[in-house]
């Protein structure tokens, strides 16, 4: 591990030109300035949140833009060398393995000096101690999930040590332990939230439940438990230089039975302090559909219930919004560019919460024929009919609503033809765009406001979400469904219908009573509804990207082309036909379902073994 860190630019603003971890021989003083008084020591606990990744930083996200959610035509951006396997160890790209280890240090000096701040009161020292352990914690399972067995830091890491002293990986399911420990020793004295709302952001308790409900049903997934019911794990030969084993090859059912009470505890907690599903509140006007609404209002509402913990930094000028907002005339900055893929606009279900291929009411086998939107002239693909409220509500289509201020327009309608407004020659281009066009002929709506002025106005910020009360029901019905036990399955159905009932669909029970033959009793049909329930729900919320890979499918999913329309089709003949997008897209098992460790950091320290296939 790279033990002499360099401290990000915050700590610069903070402390001045002088680089706080480079000072030799002597740190102290400058710690001592750190933590002379109350403003210091918040500053400096402030500093320790900075290492967090940022979600919605498309450009520099590692999950955001990087499954078969989304197609853009940013392929020369940094996120894009993911989606097309241009990454390796000595080039990473967007590697997160120095700057969490850099927080994880950071944190340890403050454990280590807080306690020196003559002005701080004990409560509020015993609080900043919790927050830089639950960050800690955070750090370590962010390591875990992108690399899989970490190296675990439990002190203040000496950056004189020698290389004799270097730590290795520790085996995965202790880093769970730790990890998992530790967040309960912070959420012991964390508060439920904080009473200003300028704290907003901080570590909670619940956040800290959370948390860890979501990694320990990371570590009952197949990845990292022996492949899952039948077997074949990817890293059976994964082991330290004295031999130890890294990875379980076994599969331990009673994982899934750990993460089942995690999330229950996490969810008990939330839900007894008033965290709730979002609800439609009527003082906005657009979505007009009241379950549209609520779906399009349910984390960029400021005054959300539903929201756990999130990441309060604002969304930069060339990010989510303006990558989502369609293109018009005298708006340099609607980039037009976040475009659902064919995959991800059909894993929506139907009208009948069903998925499209089940429903007998749908009209599956001419899905791709064109029909006229109800009571109006405009055409459409048969398929973007007749769907789901969360398909409304987050994806715009050819002749489809896009909820959005234009002028004195609150709703425009959007078309991706070759030569329509949103087309890639549209706006009487005289070439076809090489930026800011749809690759697959949709755009994105959700987490776009839609009072969202882009002539007359900055961005309209929100807090991004981190963890979601929807999340947690749908991490807890998984985890009851892989445990097996048929007694559970109704629970299971229950928590997944708490998500479905409030997207406007039938429950998981009255849908499937459709579908001759269908037995929502059974281990493998309820495994394929709780995975397309989440796919749906936390669509574009950075999940995707770690899910495919902890249920051991990435290859299946994300090794292959996406589809979309014909974007050059001029007419609807034309444009209405599934056609393969040419981008390069590249997935290597069993590489690709762990990030490859900074070679640098493998040639520094000779403990260290690299993750397979790198």
């Amino acid at each position: 591990m790279k033990l002499r860190i360099t401290i990000i630019a915050l700590l610069s603003l903070l402390f001045g030109s002088c680089n706080y971890l480079d000072i030799v021989p002597d740190e102290r003083p400058t710690e001592e300035s750190a933590f002379k008084d109350r403003n210091a020591a918040e500053r400096y606990l402030y500093s320790c949140y900075s290492y967090i990744p940022s979600l919605r930083d498309g450009t520099n996200s590692l999950d955001l833009f990087t499954s078969d959610e989304v197609i853009t035509p940013y392929e020369h951006e940094t996120f894009a060398a993911f989606p097309k396997g241009n990454y390796n160890a000595s080039k990473p790209v967007i590697s997160y393995w120095n700057t969490l280890f850099g927080g994880i240090r950071q944190c340890y000096i403050l454990l280590e000096n807080i306690d020196k701040t003559p002005d701080l009161l004990i409560e509020e020292k015993l609080n900043y101690k919790a927050e830089a352990k639950f960050l800690i914690a955070y750090y370590h399972f962010l390591l875990i999930r992108s690399y899989g067995p970490s190296i675990i830091v439990k002190e203040l890491p000496n950056i004189y040590a020698s290389r004799d002293q270097f730590p290795d990986r520790r085996p995965y399911d202790e880093c769970v332990d730790f990890i998992a420990a530790l967040f309960d020793e912070a959420a012991a004295e964390l508060p439920i939230k904080y009473t200003s709302e300028s704290y907003y952001g901080r570590a909670t308790k619940l956040a800290a439940k959370a948390i860890k409900a979501r990694m320990l049903l990371y570590a009952a997934s197949p990845l990292f438990n022996g492949g899952g019911q039948n077997g074949g794990s990817f890293y059976g030969n994964l082991v330290n230089k004295d031999g130890a084993k890294l990875v379980s090859t076994i599969y331990d059912k009673e994982k899934w039975k750990k993460a089942a009470a995690a999330c229950l505890e996490a969810i008990q907690l939330a839900e007894a302090n008033r965290i709730a599903l979002y609800k439609y509140k009527g003082n906005q006007p657009e979505p007009a559909n009241p379950v549209e609404n609520q779906l399009r209002y349910t984390f960029i509402d400021k005054t959300t219930s539903e929201v756990i913990w999130a990441d309060t930094r604002q969304e930069g000028y060339y990010s989510f919004q303006n990558k989502s907002t369609p293109q018009d005339r005298g708006i340099g900055s609607a980039w037009n560019g976040l475009s659902p893929t064919l995959f991800m606009v059909e894993q929506f279900y139907t009208k009948n919460g069903l998925p499209m291929d089940k429903d007998p009411e749908f009209d599956y086998q001419n899905r791709y024929s064109i029909a006229t939107i109800p009571n109006t002239s405009l055409t459409t693909l048969k398929e973007n009919l007749d769907r789901e409220p969360r398909f409304n509500a987050w994806i715009a289509y050819h002749n489809g609503p896009y909820e959005i201020v234009r002028g004195d327009n609150r709703i425009i309608t959007v078309k991706f033809r070759l030569t329509d407004d949103q087309g890639i020659k549209g706006l009487g281009v005289a070439e076809p765009r090489v930026n800011n066009y749809s690759p697959s002929g949709y755009l994105n709506k959700k987490g776009v406001v839609p009072q969202y002025d882009q002539l007359n106005s900055g961005l309209i910020q929100y807090p991004w979400p981190v963890v979601r009360l929807a999340e947690l029901y749908l991490n807890y019905a998984e985890a009851l469904i892989e445990y097996g036990n048929s007694g559970d399955f109704a629970t299971a159905r229950e928590y997944i219908n708490k998500v479905r009932v409030r997207a406007g669909i039938p429950t998981v029970e009255e849908a499937w009573a459709k579908v001759p033959g269908a037995n929502v009793d059974d281990q493998a049909t309820l495994r394929s509804i709780v995975r397309q329930e989440r796919t749906i729900e936390l669509y574009l919320e950075n999940h995707r990207f770690w899910d495919v890979r902890r249920w051991m499918v990435a290859d299946k999913y994300l090794g292959s082309k996406p589809m979309g329309m014909n974007i050059y089709g001029n007419t609807d003949d034309e444009f209405f036909k599934p056609t393969v997008i040419e981008v390069q897209r590249l997935f290597r098992t069993p590489a690709n379902y762990l990030m490859p460790i900074p070679q640098g950091d493998i040639n520094n320290n000779e403990k260290l073994v690299q993750n397979p296939g790198y």
